[in-house]
């Protein structure tokens, strides 16, 4: 059981335990995908929900676009998944009546990845005019973890105070901020640390990167 976090009802939820994912429109999109495929591999539910900004970029940096009608079925196969038709469920950012608006909805926590400036000023806000935002909201006022992966540069002072906003309020802040200690080769090096690191904060154990160990 990890500290500050509330576990209420967890404890019989075992491996159908429940990750939000959020991908919104800012570059960096590959970052949600990875995410997404890393928790489908260990057999935890994704909810995932993506902004229309983020489906263009989605179509945009990864050549990808689906039927919403179809979703999960194409998502499956572009993910390289066989869970997925089991494990992952599909929401649209304006589907209000949507499990995760109730804190009611036991999940283990929230991602946002990648985060774009307006999801977290409207998060920061306490607005919930989406199903992004409301899920956000719901994260923090339940004590959940909810993980913020801002994509932009540079930041400007409006974009700080909200940062800082969001984690004066619960929210942790993992900036999409590889590392070169692990002397990546490939982008799949650079994209796991991300992601990896962003699984540290869920308290998901990975393989993602080496540790580094010391000299």
């Amino acid at each position: 059981m990890q500290p500050g976090i509330c576990l209420r009802g967890w404890d019989s939820l075992g491996s159908n335990l429940e990750y939000v994912v959020a991908i919104t429109g800012a570059s960096g999109v590959v970052y949600g995908k990875r995410l997404i495929q890393e928790l489908l591999r260990k057999d935890f539910n994704v909810s995932l929900i993506i902004s229309n900004p983020g489906k263009l970029v989605i179509t945009h940096e990864l050549g990808f676009s689906f039927n919403e009608d179809n979703a999960v079925a194409e998502m499956a196969e572009w993910l390289e998944a066989s869970n997925a038709a089991a494990r992952l469920s599909y929401y649209r950012d304006d589907d209000l009546m949507a499990p995760m608006c109730s804190g009611s909805h036991f999940t283990g926590g929230m991602v946002i990845i990648p985060c774009t400036m307006a999801t977290l000023g409207a998060i920061a806000g306490g607005l919930s005019s989406s199903l992004i935002e409301r899920s956000a909201d719901v994260a923090l006022k339940e004590s959940r973890r909810l993980v913020i992966v801002p994509r932009e540069t540079p930041f400007n002072r409006i974009h700080l105070k909200n940062l800082l906003e969001a984690e004066g309020a619960g929210a942790k802040i993992v900036p999409a901020m590889p590392a070169f200690y692990n002397n990546p080769k490939t982008i799949e090096d650079l994209v796991d640390f991300v992601v990896g690191k962003v699984l540290d904060q869920l308290g998901v154990e990975h393989t993602l990167f080496e540790r580094w160990q010391g000299e």
